[in-house]
C-alpha cells in the first residue's frame, strides 16, 4: 500500500508517430510511469514550460524541428537542463549517435524499442539524475554559491543559492541567462591563453552591484565549475539596517544569512554565542515579516543588490 501512494515519475514522450505513441504510452503506464505526450518538438517545448517531467523520451526524426534541435533547445533552458533525454530512432550510423549525445542526450535506443531495455535504461537515468540533484541540494544547504557551465557559457546547473544571488544582482527573474554571454567570453579568452588560466573575474552590473566568479576547474569534458560571491559598493549592514529598521547587530547577522552562512559560522565571525545569534534571528524574522532564514535571505539579497 505504501508504494501505491508514492508519486509516479513523469515521462514526456515526444514522437510524431501515432502508432509509436500508443505502444510506448501503454507500456510506460503499465510500468508505473505517468506519461505526457507531444507530437512535435515545439509541442514538447511548450509542455516543459508548464510541467517539469522527470525524463524525456525523444524521437530523433521529426518534421519541422528534429529531435536533435529540440534537445538543444531543451538544454538551453537552465531550469530544465538537468532532465535526462533518451533518444529513440531507427538511425544507427555513428554520426547520428554522436549528434544525439552532442545535443545533450544521455542515451540512445534504436527502433523497434525493446520495452524491457527501455524500462531498465529509464530507471538508471532517473537514479543518476536524482543523485546529481541531491548533490546540488546538499551544496545549497551548505551555503555554496556554485554553478557549472559549458564552454560557451551556457548554464549546465546552478545551486538555488547561486541562482538567487544572480537574480538579485541582475534584478531579473532569469539572471542566469543574463550572465551566460559574459562567462562564455571569459572562458574563450582563457582557452586562447593555454595553460596560463586566470582563476577569477568580476562582472559589474547596473547600479552598484557586482558578481565575482572564482574558477574552480573543469569537472567534465565540457563542464566548468565556478563559485560566486556578490558585492555592493554600499556597506551591507548599513543598507539593511536602514531598509528594515534593524539594530546594527541584527543587520550584521542578516548580511551573513544572505551570504549563506550557518548560525555557527555567524557566531564565529561576529564573536557571538549560538544562542545570541538565534535571538537576533527571532527579531529579524519579526521585522522582515518572514518565518524562516531562506525567506530572510531572499529579502536581504534583494535589498543589497538594489541600485
Amino acid at each position: 500500500m505504501a508504494e501505491a501512494a508514492l508519486p509516479r515519475d513523469i515521462v514526456l514522450l515526444v514522437d510524431d508517430s501515432p502508432e509509436a505513441l500508443g505502444f510506448l504510452t501503454e507500456a510506460l503506464e503499465q510500468s508505473g510511469f505517468s506519461v505526457l505526450i507531444a507530437t512535435s518538438g515545439q509541442a514538447a517545448l511548450n509542455i516543459v514550460e508548464r510541467i517539469t517531467p522527470d525524463l524525456i523520451l525523444l524521437d530523433a526524426v521529426m518534421p519541422v524541428m528534429d529531435g536533435f534541435e529540440t534537445c538543444r533547445r531543451l538544454k538551453a533552458n537552465a531550469a530544465i537542463s538537468q532532465i535526462p533525454v533518451i533518444f529513440m530512432t531507427g538511425l544507427t550510423e555513428t554520426e547520428h549517435v554522436v549528434n544525439a549525445l552532442n545535443s545533450g542526450g544521455v542515451d540512445y535506443l534504436t527502433k523497434p524499442i525493446n520495452i524491457d531495455e527501455l524500462r531498465a535504461r529509464i530507471r538508471v537515468h532517473l537514479a543518476n539524475a536524482r543523485s546529481a540533484q541531491s548533490a546540488r541540494v546538499a551544496l545549497d544547504a551548505a551555503g555554496r554559491h556554485l554553478l557549472a557551465v559549458k564552454g560557451d557559457g551556457a548554464i549546465h546547473w546552478s545551486t538555488p543559492q547561486a541562482t538567487r544571488l544572480v537574480n538579485a544582482a541582475t534584478r531579473s527573474d532569469d539572471g542566469l541567462h543574463v550572465i551566460t554571454r559574459h562567462i562564455g567570453t571569459w572562458l574563450k579568452a582563457q582557452a586562447k591563453q593555454g595553460g596560463a588560466r586566470e582563476d577569477a573575474f568580476s562582472l559589474t552590473l547596473a547600479g552598484e552591484a557586482s558578481l565575482h566568479f572564482t574558477y574552480l576547474g573543469a569537472i567534465g569534458s565540457d563542464e566548468f565549475l565556478f563559485r560566486l560571491t556578490g558585492s555592493n559598493q554600499r556597506a551591507g549592514p548599513d543598507v539593511l539596517r536602514q531598509h528594515f529598521t534593524l539594530t546594527l547587530r541584527e543587520s550584521e547577522v542578516l548580511e551573513w544569512i544572505a551570504k549563506g552562512k550557518s548560525n555557527r559560522d555567524i557566531g564565529d565571525i561576529l564573536g557571538l554565542s549560538a544562542r545570541t545569534v538565534n535571538k537576533h534571528l527571532e527579531q529579524i524574522y519579526v521585522k522582515l515579516g518572514v518565518e524562516n532564514r531562506a525567506s530572510a535571505a531572499v529579502k536581504a539579497a534583494q535589498v543589497l543588490y538594489e541600485a
